[in-house]
């Protein structure tokens, strides 16, 4: 069971963007911090997951079909030596957008692909316990490459010269404060907060892929939270900002399928080569789901991943974001 510690992000505004620029390099103390905190909830990790043998998975999202599978977890006795800490300055990304994020179990909509079942815990590493009522925020690219909201912005063109397209400039891009959505689609975006066990479950496609980025999921963490009418979120705190990635066999069979062996435009970068993931290895950790199909013979049937998500609510950051 892969166990992911991600940590608070210092402003959404200081990371530009997910595909070039400077960021912050972490300190000695940062990851010496991060390690110690891993270490010291080992055990409460391995009994978290222990319960997660054999889980239903059950999407109640309104209007959407039930779907219940079985299977074993992978099952590790203690946390293991490629544990994730995501690092600083892991970025949210220029295609977060709080107005398209849902609360939700099923993200999906009209998007094809390989179905895949995340089941995430979360764990407060102050306390080793599971975090109940935290909201698990999601958003990832539809398996062309594509984010809903910014569906006229091509998943092949590096991000520099989308903004020159819109009149900006790098120098001047501002996650969260500098608006380049073109639209009010909100597939492949969802939320939903953990129950008393510290855990949530989403349903979703595997992703894509799109120009100099390794295949990955974004993921926040807010705690603080308040729902609105139109089933968006107000949120003060975020309490963690990161990247989930898959194993490169795995996403060569996948990327062999339909409809993703149909973008051909560019070539995908792998985990190796990515600037994001590179940073989330830094000192021997690894942000990798734990993925078991549902038919060993039929990946199209479906994929489920199970990670372990330990945040640091001591390293709040104190934001606030509404959608309306």
């Amino acid at each position: 069971m892969r166990f992911l510690t991600l940590f608070s992000t210092a402003t959404l505004a200081f990371f530009a963007v997910a595909h070039e620029g400077p960021h912050r390099l972490p300190t000695d103390k940062e990851f010496s911090r991060k390690a110690s905190l891993s270490a010291r909830c080992s055990e409460h990790v391995a009994h978290f997951n222990k319960r997660r043998m054999k889980r239903d998975f059950t999407s109640h999202a309104r209007g959407n079909t039930t779907v219940q599978i079985q299977t074993q977890a992978p099952l590790y006795e203690t946390i293991q030596n490629d544990t994730c800490v995501l690092s600083p300055e892991v970025t949210a990304g220029p295609y977060y957008w709080p107005q398209s994020q849902t609360i939700r179990q099923d993200m999906t909509e009209t998007q094809d692909g390989v179905p895949l079942w995340l089941d995430i815990g979360v764990l407060d590493m102050a306390t080793c316990k599971p975090l109940e009522g935290a909201m698990v925020d999601l958003w990832h690219c539809n398996a062309t490459g594509s984010y809903s909201s910014f569906t006229e912005l091509s998943p092949n063109t590096k991000f520099p010269a989308l903004l020159s397209e819109l009149g900006k400039n790098v120098s001047d891009f501002e996650v969260g404060t500098t608006d380049i959505h073109t639209d009010s689609q909100t597939w492949l975006r969802g939320m939903w907060p953990t129950d008393k066990h510290g855990m949530m479950q989403m349903k979703t496609i595997f992703p894509g892929f799109y120009i100099e980025r390794a295949i990955h999921i974004h993921v926040q963490v807010h705690t603080d939270w308040t729902t609105q009418e139109n089933g968006t979120l107000v949120f003060e705190n975020t309490v963690s900002t990161g990247q989930l990635y898959f194993e490169e066999e795995l996403e060569k069979k996948v990327m062999a399928l339909q409809p993703y062996a149909s973008h051909t435009q560019i070539n995908r970068t792998h985990n190796d080569v990515d600037m994001e993931f590179s940073k989330a290895e830094t000192n021997g950790y690894n942000p990798v789901v734990s993925v078991v199909p549902v038919d060993d013979d039929d990946l199209t049937k479906g994929l489920i991943g199970y990670i372990t998500i330990g945040v640091d609510t001591t390293a709040i950051e104190d934001e606030h974001w509404s959608a309306s």
